[in-house]
């Protein structure tokens, strides 16, 4: 495991970091033999049989699966019918037609009855603070959703109607996802870094007629006063002609006024900071009380409603394909879940959790490992990390600097890199290696999961052979693909399907190596054309951060009288480097010699921080703006820190257009 040269390194390692990079583009790690010995997929011949299998005998495959699942009724006709070529009809995908089911159920009751786990903790959940924790049992949940269940039926909430939600990452959020799908109402998760207008639109969106949300929250230092956000959001609403006609409200930031109680409908009590405790943090700012508004008729209190509920609720059997929730926005679940930020109030919180909860899985994003790389190794070698089995890496391609620090450092070099390409839209990994049976490639998904059935296209739609580069798309539908856009199926048919007849488009573009590797190479939208030549930004943002100096990089298109467009760059540096004429040539030597000639930025800006989402994505859109000096950026609410944005419009590169 490792590169031999990297093995016995202290600190950041930053000085061979651009020939590391270079020589992992080639190499390969083969998985560690204890977690081979562990795995469900021991093997790579093993993992090649199963995925043959699930694609030549889908029904065979995945109904083995579905086995596993409590079924009400099992399925009466056909097991998967589809198409997926809009020139032969109407686009549609149905697993199991007819098989009726609760998703709920399976999670809970059956844990709790059939496999007599009730008394297993389900979850772990921090808080911002780390002095803040609970933790909830099976058990405990299954009542909570059942109270919750209740609660909403008492409002009028049927199958089929639609929830919105619009909360941090509480218990309660859980509560109330499994308390929809135990009714076969849709819930809508809007993210709680969203603003007013952006969830007005949503409810709208789906003509939700009830949201839950919470009176405030701490994310790191900062107050969201989300009720407030809620009722502007729901003003709005009315405004429009859509008035919503409640909202259940959790006593989240006021949750010490309520009091521990015994009953398990209660909201977890969470375990506060000791007044000695509290004595050592007295050096942190004071925390601010919002004042909640209140709405009579529409506001209710999530604890007063739990109050009253009913301890049973028989659970409403959905078939297989009747609709479930709505997704704008990729989400994660799994123990333990935490509420604040990577960086709060430390830079080693993430380490720290790992070791408190002897965490054996770590998934995260590779903007969040450029982020922590910033600030060197001991941040995360001061803690054990011993638990640590599998690494895991989301949202975007990473580049393979990153790659190999991840394993080196976060991982001793003894964890196997998960590292998988999906979209919210496919329900699931699609590109993902498996840890026990799958030589990894720093930067390479690797290989389709089971049911997937990948292609690069040229811009003909021709299906390419062997090593290529191209259009990523899918050729057959597999049990977790959106089935519409709510309330617009033509979006749906256009977004996916109608740029190449037959396939799922991703809408990302690819690489597949000699080995048949897998390179996602960016959004076909993130490619900027440089004299007629093609250049993804992730492969020239992957060339810079490879330099010793630079921790993140991002890469947009500018307009140039000559060449059409250029690239524009913004360079955020690690600690104790300096920005200078010196280090803006050696990057675009460093570019030159990596891409060519034609990939050599116009601009490079420095750049102490990116403008980024709540959840860690850079916002590339507000980028495009600044470096071309554009002040109309539209929605920045989800911004993270609005005082990069001035920084960075204030440093802007003098451009010509």
């Amino acid at each position: 495991m490792g590169l031999p040269e990297e093995r016995g390194r202290s600190g950041g390692g930053s000085g061979v970091r651009e020939e590391a990079g270079a020589r992992s583009r080639g190499r390969s790690w083969s998985p560690p033999p204890e977690v081979s010995r562990s795995a469900h997929v021991p093997s790579l011949q093993r993992y090649r049989e199963l995925h043959r299998r699930s694609l030549e005998e889908p029904r065979e495959f995945w109904g083995d699966i579905a086995k596993e699942f409590y079924w009400k009724t099992p399925c009466p006709g056909p097991f998967l019918q589809y198409n997926f070529d809009m020139t032969k009809g109407k686009i549609f995908i149905e697993w199991m037609k007819g098989a009726t089911t609760n998703v709920c159920y399976n999670v809970l009751d059956r844990i709790v009855y059939e496999k007599k786990l009730g008394d297993k903790v389900a979850f772990y959940w921090e808080g911002n603070e780390p002095e803040e924790t609970t933790q909830i049992t099976y058990r405990e949940l299954l009542v909570q959703v059942c109270h919750f269940s209740n609660v909403l039926r008492k409002q009028g909430i049927c199958k089929g109607d639609r929830v919105a939600i619009y909360m941090p990452m509480i218990p309660e959020l859980v509560v109330a996802m499994l308390a929809c799908a135990r009714l076969g109402a849709l819930h809508s998760i809007v993210f709680a870094g969203f603003s007013s207008e952006s969830l007005c639109e949503r409810i709208l969106d789906s003509s939700c007629s009830l949201l839950i949300t919470t009176d405030a929250f701490y994310r790191g230092e900062k107050l969201v006063n989300l009720k407030e956000l809620a009722d502007e959001a729901l003003e709005k609403c009315r405004e429009k002609g859509f008035p919503v006609r409640c909202c259940i409200v959790v006593k989240h930031l006021g949750r010490a006024e309520l009091g521990t109680g015994d009953s398990p409908s209660q909201s977890p009590p969470i375990k506060r900071p000791c007044p000695d405790v509290q004595g050592k943090l007295k050096e942190k700012p004071k925390r601010i009380w919002p004042q909640i508004s209140w709405n009579e008729g529409v506001d209710m209190w999530w604890h007063e409603l739990m109050q009253e509920a009913g301890d049973e609720c028989e659970p409403e059997w959905c078939d297989a394909e009747d609709p479930l929730f709505i997704l704008y926005t990729s989400g994660s679940t799994g123990k333990p879940k935490f509420e604040g930020i990577p960086t709060y109030p430390d830079m080693s919180r993430l380490w720290s959790i790992v070791d408190k909860y002897k965490v054996t899985k770590f998934y995260t994003a590779p903007t969040a490992i450029r982020l922590l790389m910033k600030f060197g190794d001991e941040p995360v070698t001061r803690h054990s990390r011993a638990s640590l089995q599998v690494l895991g890496t989301v949202g975007e391609p990473i580049n393979p600097e990153a790659w190999l620090w991840y394993h080196r450092v976060v991982g001793a070099q003894r964890c196997p890199i998960v590292d998988t390409f999906w979209q919210t839209e496919t329900g699931g990994h699609m590109l993902t290696p498996l840890p026990g049976a799958t030589p990894m490639k720093p930067g390479s998904a690797t290989f389709p999961f089971f049911g997937v059935a990948p292609a690069v296209l040229n811009e003909s739609g021709e299906e390419l052979e062997g090593e290529a580069e191209g259009y990523l798309v899918f050729k057959q539908p597999w049990p977790g693909i959106m089935r519409t856009v709510y309330g617009n199926h033509e979006r749906f048919e256009t977004t996916y399907f109608k740029k190449f007849p037959g396939y799922y488009v991703t809408g990302d573009g690819c690489r597949r190596d000699q080995d048949g590797y897998y390179w996602i190479t960016g959004r076909i939208d993130d490619m900027l054309n440089v004299s007629g030549h093609l250049l993804s930004t992730a492969e020239v943002e992957s060339a810079l951060v490879e330099h010793e100096a630079v921790a993140e990089a991002a890469v947009v298109g500018h307009p140039h009288p000559v060449k059409g467009e250029c690239l524009y760059c913004f360079v955020t540096l690690c600690d104790g480097h300096t920005f200078s004429s010196t280090l803006t040539e050696e990057l675009k030597k460093q570019i030159r010699e990596k891409i060519g000639p034609i990939a050599t930025p116009d601009y490079i800006q420095n750049a102490p921080s990116l403008p980024k989402t709540r959840s860690g994505k850079i916002m590339r859109r507000v980028l495009r703006k600044i470096a071309q000096n554009d002040h109309d950026l539209g929605d920045v609410s989800t911004v993270a820190d609005p005082s990069v944005i001035t920084q960075l419009f204030n440093h802007r590169c003098l451009t010509i257009q």
